[in-house]
């Protein structure tokens, strides 16, 4: 026998109060007057006797009632035993765990996999008895979800009906340690899990996580079933990356992405299997792929980007066993217009940068640069979040760059260059006033065509070289002489674009919280060298203003479920909008703790989100399926048994067949009865009982 609500056995010290009364009682002598010891005698013999008997008698009763009572609250039951009617059946408490990833989608004869999973809950919930609990939970969500018991089947079934395949991946792990919560807290004799799922290699825990300890929860009274959907070998094509290729994105120019395709199959071979690139929803480009089984390639996408703005980039597959896998998309952001405010501290300062960027070269992008001149000591007067870069010349009447720092903070970008007035000491503060490694001392003199320093080493594999050379084969450049510079050490971080003879960096990369710097360490001006007159000047500048407005464009994989860092420092409204995949939109309030970024939640869509601030796209970003959920690889049964000792599961496991009698084996398996209605009986018919004999033993008293 096990008691469900052992706590309550506390009470069985109530029995010591009857044996208690006894004793008090049988100090309490009577005096009697009696005229014969022969009456005495005869009472001795014959009354006493009875009247001890009878309070013994009772004393037991009166125990045995307490005793029963208190059992019946602690709820007694047997297990597997039936009594022939004698007895109720014990209650349930039964956790169904379903594979709603989307790996269970695959179709058979008998229709998807996921549909036949609930058609069995539904089976097993007509089992069931009223008053049995009732909980579901979708291995897509079990992170996420807040999952409660419930007595109430209709609205379980309701629940079931509703649910459908997640784009969201989740690990069999995580919905165990839900459930043994779940059956922790329930006060039900007999605690039952039924797993019903396609047993994914992946899905059984995640890469970095440890199974916990959940012997106290997942005791011996615990029953695990479980249902194996897994079939035949499937043939699945996936998509497991697209990348964008590009730094420097203009309309009109050539654009280039990579897709990485696995055949996960493991006997079928693919062969010429179409994979097409989609901007902003029309055919761009498409490729046909080969692969054997377990094989990955990657293959990339050459077009011509036809438009600027927000664009929407995806890559299909053919269809095939498995279709959710079939596309991955990608969002990134194509100004229309490069907005550049010049600063100068000299006009004449300026004069050749603002030659370079007006001389562009690029065809029908004559008209992407937008310029906008401003004095040096101007810079606290201008809103730069209204500019995509910030061109600085000089350095010495600059005083205000808290603008500046908060700017780059926030993902900006500056290209920064001293002025003909410049000295090391103004050039100095202003860099490490921007967080950026300072000039170390200054090299060479003014117009000193003696001392000139010349280019050493270029790396044209960055971004501001690309498609600048005719030929790419013949990648050179005529140095020009620069006369005067400050000298920097390359060992303080950065990246080094161009070098000088002396290893100390002409033209450097930076990196200040969200925002990219590039800095030239010689001036634009003939007293400082006779770059400003070289062929390679105006195509560097060009391109350097390029490459600082391409932002990172988001390259980052978020997959469906995962948070998303949303950035917000560019509303100036107390509430956003979010678009979703499907079109629909979500306002979210804000305050004062999140104005600057958001961490969002509701990502269990795949496809593209768009953040706006009233009209206006303030941020964006991709949603994908987990590569892992393409995976069908089955785990064994030997595995999982390893997985259940790791959890130290002391239940027993019951696999079951879903194409047979099921149902028959688990009523085989389910616990017994609760015999807390007659222990209550049974007190009732002792409580009469105990009446009766104590009315007879007062009569024998007097």
């Amino acid at each position: 026998m096990t008691f469900l609500n052992p706590a309550v056995l506390i009470g069985l010290i109530a029995t010591a109060i009857p044996v208690l009364l006894h004793l008090l009682n049988l100090r309490k002598l009577k005096r009697i007057e009696f005229s014969t010891l022969t009456f005495l005698k005869e009472l001795q013999k014959n009354k006493i006797r009875k009247v001890k008997l009878k309070q013994w008698l009772l004393l037991a009763i009166r125990c045995l009632i307490i005793l029963l009572v208190v059992g019946s609250f602690a709820r007694p039951a047997l297990q597997g035993i039936s009594i022939g009617g004698a007895t109720s059946s014990a209650k349930t408490t039964a956790v169904f765990i379903i594979d709603n990833t989307f790996s269970m989608s695959i179709l058979n004869e008998k229709g998807s996999n996921f549909n036949r999973a609930k058609q069995v809950i539904k089976s097993l919930c007509n089992e069931l008895q009223q008053g049995d609990e009732v909980a579901l939970i979708p291995i897509a969500d079990a992170s996420n979800s807040e999952i409660k018991a419930t007595t109430n089947f209709q609205d379980f079934k309701m629940k079931l009906n509703d649910l459908d395949i997640s784009s969201q991946t989740g690990t069999i792990n995580n919905a165990l340690v839900k459930a043994a919560e779940l059956l922790g807290n329930s006060k039900n004799f007999n605690k039952e899990i039924y797993l019903l799922t396609d047993f994914q290699k992946n899905g059984l825990i995640e890469a970095n996580q440890s199974p916990s300890n959940l012997s106290e929860l997942l005791n011996d009274k615990v029953k695990l079933y479980s249902f194996d959907f897994s079939g035949k070998d499937i043939f699945n094509l996936g998509i497991g990356k697209l990348e964008l290729n590009n730094q420097i994105l203009l309309k009109d120019r050539p654009i280039s992405f990579t897709a990485q395709i696995t055949n996960y199959s493991k006997t079928q071979s693919a062969n010429n299997s179409a994979v097409s690139l989609f901007i902003n929803g029309e055919r761009s480009a498409q490729q046909s792929v080969s692969l054997q089984p377990g094989e990955t390639k990657k293959i990339v996408f050459e077009t011509i980007l036809k438009s600027a703005g927000l664009i929407d980039a995806t890559a299909e597959l053919e269809d095939d066993d498995l279709l959710q896998d079939n596309k991955r998309s990608l969002i990134f952001l194509v100004p229309e217009k490069i907005s550049v405010v010049l600063f100068a501290e000299n006009e004449s300062d300026a004069h050749f940068v603002e030659l370079a960027l007006l001389a562009t070269e690029q065809g029908n992008n004559s008209n992407v640069i937008s310029i906008t001149k401003r004095n040096l000591n101007q810079i606290s007067s201008v809103d730069l979040n209204n500019y995509n870069v910030a061109l600085i010349v000089g350095s010495e009447t600059i005083g205000f760059t808290d603008r500046l720092t908060d700017y780059l903070l926030k993902g900006g970008s500056i290209f920064l260059m001293p002025g003909s007035g410049s000295n090391l000491l103004n050039f100095r503060n202003l860099t490490q006033r921007l967080q950026l490694p300072s000039p170390e001392s200054a090299a060479g003199s003014m117009n000193n065509y003696q001392t000139a320093a010349v280019f050493d080493k270029v790396d044209f594999d960055h971004p501001v070289f690309l498609n600048l050379f005719a030929k790419e084969a013949k990648k050179q450049v005529e140095s020009p002489e620069i006369y005067y510079y400050f000298k920097a050490s390359p060992k303080q971080g950065g990246k080094t674009i161009i070098s000088l003879i002396d290893n100390s960096p002409f033209l450097s990369e930076y990196s200040v919280g969200k925002g990219k710097v590039l800095v030239m360490y010689s001036a634009p001006a003939l007293t400082w060298s006779n770059f400003p007159l070289k062929g390679l000047f105006a195509p560097l500048i060009n391109k350097s203003v390029y490459y600082l407005s391409s932002k990172d464009n988001n390259q980052t994989d978020h997959f469906a479920g995962e948070d998303v860092l949303l950035n917000l420092q560019n509303n100036t409204l107390p509430q956003v909008k979010v678009v979703h995949p499907d079109k629909t939109e979500e306002f979210i309030s804000l305050d004062k703790t999140n104005q600057g970024f958001l961490s969002y939640h509701n990502t269990s869509l795949t496809g593209n989100y768009k953040v706006f601030s009233g009209d206006k796209i303030i941020d964006a970003f991709s949603v994908n399926s987990n590569p892992s959920e393409s995976d069908t690889r089955k785990l064994t049964k030997g595995e999982f048994d390893d997985y259940l000792k790791k959890i130290s599961f002391k239940g027993k496991e019951y696999p079951l067949d879903v194409n047979e009698n099921y149902t028959q084996k688990i009523q085989q398996a389910r616990f017994g009865s609760e015999l807390w209605r007659h222990f209550l009986l049974l007190a009732f018919f002792l409580a009469l009982a105990e009446m009766l004999i104590s009315r007879s033993a007062k009569k024998d008293m007097a």
